[in-house]
């Protein structure tokens, strides 16, 4: 499917509700960058921003807008115009026109909510319109067995309003919504342990798991107390260096796989190289990156996962400056890397890096 296909004319896309401000800072410059202006129509805490291109050019908006680059958006779809004061003894009709009218053949239809509360009461509603809603597009040759993977969602933003997207395979995220259903660690010293959970699910592709998380890799922990990220490499079978003044749960110090370091984790040095570093301190963002960036230029690790606590306002600008930091010191010393960040569903006011070095390692 082309980016221009059907009768799409604008991009959508679901966040963390409270962050559109944020999101909509990220995609202007970004846009702004890459020579393609837009517009944004968004409202407070609604969990989505829609983003129309000025000049019509929805193609290189989108090309300018990847969606594996973006920071503060979960998905990024294909959209047309929103359907709104739909009726509610024939929601259906509407819908079916639309996406006939189009000329777009899917192999899979969402329905899609916003993360509110407010999206959440209408979980019933759009139950009971998913299964009939399919058979009539089946009918039409709207929906059929195999179209390369192409998806139509449906984003019901009111009972009353409903926005039909597009998608290709490799264009977005394949959690509905954007929300990745993790299950809750059990045994796990804290719920901080879905954060790398997900990092891990976002970051790495799964074909890649066994030799990127491999069970007897050495790891480091900064901050690590109670045990959260810790239990989660633990759980892969790496040995773990966790350094943190504070206490380590005692059922993951019984594993054997993790050794304690009372140290303080911005000073702390590794023994030798590790093949994984993580770090979810709270802390000014600036810092943590800093010594982050101490950690790369050195390579003592691989790979590093780390979380950046953001602050109330000018939260895009905090991340693209700490990233722009990192990236000027390691250009300067000559090490190669690849870099992505994601404000994951399990994050909160703090956004998710991963970096990996390429290249071979410097003798140390």
């Amino acid at each position: 499917m082309g980016k221009g296909a059907g009768t799409t004319t604008e991009l959508l896309f679901y966040c963390r509700p409270g962050f559109e401000g944020d999101l909509i800072a990220e995609l202007t410059e970004r846009g702004e960058t890459a020579g393609q202006a837009a517009y944004p129509q968004a409202r407070p805490d609604t969990g989505f921003v829609r983003f129309v291109p000025v000049e019509g050019d929805l193609e290189g908006l989108a090309e300018a807008l990847p969606p594996d680059a973006l920071i503060f958006a979960r998905q990024r779809l294909l959209a047309q115009a929103p359907l709104e004061r739909l009726s509610r003894d024939d929601r259906m009709t509407p819908v079916v026109d639309q996406l006939v009218a189009a000329g777009i053949t899917v192999d899979s239809v969402w329905h899609e909510l916003p993360d509110t509360n407010e999206g959440k009461s209408l979980g019933r509603l759009v139950r009971a319109l998913e299964r009939p809603l399919q058979g009539v597009l089946r009918k039409r040759g709207v929906l059929v067995d195999e179209a390369d993977g192409r998806r139509a969602h449906l984003f019901w933003s009111r009972g009353d309003a409903v926005q039909i997207a597009f998608s290709s395979r490799g264009e977005r995220s394949e959690w509905r919504g954007g929300i990745p259903r993790l299950r809750a660690p059990s045994g796990a010293p804290s719920r901080s342990a879905l954060k790398l959970e997900e990092a891990w699910h976002t970051f790495i592709p799964a074909h890649e798991w066994p030799v990127r998380l491999a069970e007897g890799m050495q790891a480091v922990d900064l901050g690590a107390a109670p045990g959260g990220w810790t239990w989660e490499l633990v759980q892969r079978g790496m040995y773990v260096h966790a350094v943190d003044n504070g206490p380590m749960d005692e059922r993951l110090m019984a594993t054997t796989q993790v050794e304690h370091h009372r140290e303080d984790a911005f000073v702390w040095e590794p023994p030798n190289p590790v093949a994984w570093l993580v770090c979810d301190i709270v802390d000014k963002p600036a810092r943590v990156a800093a010594r982050i960036g101490d950690w790369l230029e050195r390579q003592w690790c691989r790979e590093a996962v780390f979380n950046l606590k953001l602050p109330m306002k000018k939260r895009w600008q905090t991340v693209r400056d700490c990233l722009n930091h990192l990236d000027e010191r390691l250009a300067a010393a000559g090490v190669g890397y690849d870099v992505r960040a994601r404000q994951l569903y399990h994050d909160r006011e703090e956004v998710t890096v991963h970096i990996q070095l390429v290249g071979e390692p410097r003798s140390r």
